[in-house]
């Protein structure tokens, strides 16, 4: 119906009823299974939770609407899931695996630092990487003023032209697998995230979509 703050207005200004009387009290708990609770004497009901993973294209942006008339993820929905929101972000040109919900504590769950949801990326990097420089990334290298670390990395191929590199992050701050390779005097040409927690991209194709199972979603919880 509202946002938090939105909903306590409406509160506070009694037009919020349980079971049939008006509710002013901040805070007051209710069975969503038992009690009825209408806003301005309509009904109001419980929203689906919905949690679906996308295999996001480069060339979109991670938002319902961009002022810049960029594509966005929330195209490549049903028109009728407006209400999603993505987990996290992937930026303009990278692409892969990214979650969409209207579950704003698993949206919590899954981006905030302190939960280290591990997170998987494939890089493809300008000029050859060995050890010394997974070495550096593993350890951390500064940036900005940040420390940027991936809790593993390792060379997939390499030759003098390119570089295929797998990083596994904990945090993911804004553009971290980016800002690490630059920081080595090295260009990523193709940026894939492969893995959130234990949920793998698979064979989604690119653009596709499909809705979380259970034992997913679950996992996903409890995962670090």
């Amino acid at each position: 119906m509202a946002s938090r703050r939105a909903g306590e207005k409406i509160i506070l200004e009694g037009r919020v009823e349980v079971n049939g009387r008006a509710a002013r009290e901040l805070g007051a708990k209710v069975d969503p299974v038992s009690d009825k609770v209408s806003v301005d004497g309509t009904p109001v009901r419980l929203k689906r939770k919905l949690y679906v993973a996308l295999n996001k294209p480069p060339g979109y942006v991670c938002s319902r609407s961009d002022e810049h008339k960029r594509r966005t993820i929330g195209s490549l929905l049903p028109g009728e899931w407006s209400n999603l929101y993505s987990v996290g972000r992937l930026d303009y040109e990278s692409e892969g695996l990214i979650f969409l919900t209207n579950d704003g504590e698993f949206s919590l769950r899954l981006t905030h630092p302190r939960y280290e949801v591990r997170k998987k990326y494939v890089a493809t990097v300008s000029g050859r990487v060995g050890p010394e420089i997974t070495g550096r990334l593993t350890r951390g290298v500064l940036d900005a003023g940040e420390t940027l670390k991936a809790e593993r990395a390792r060379v997939i191929s390499a030759n003098n032209s390119n570089s295929v590199v797998e990083l596994e992050l904990a945090e993911g701050r804004n553009r971290e697998v980016r800002r690490m390779f630059a920081s080595q005097g090295l260009e990523i040409s193709r940026l894939v995230r492969t893995q959130i927690g234990k949920i793998r991209l698979g064979e989604l194709p690119s653009g596709k979509w499909r809705t979380l199972t259970e034992p997913e979603i679950k996992s996903l919880l409890s995962s670090r």
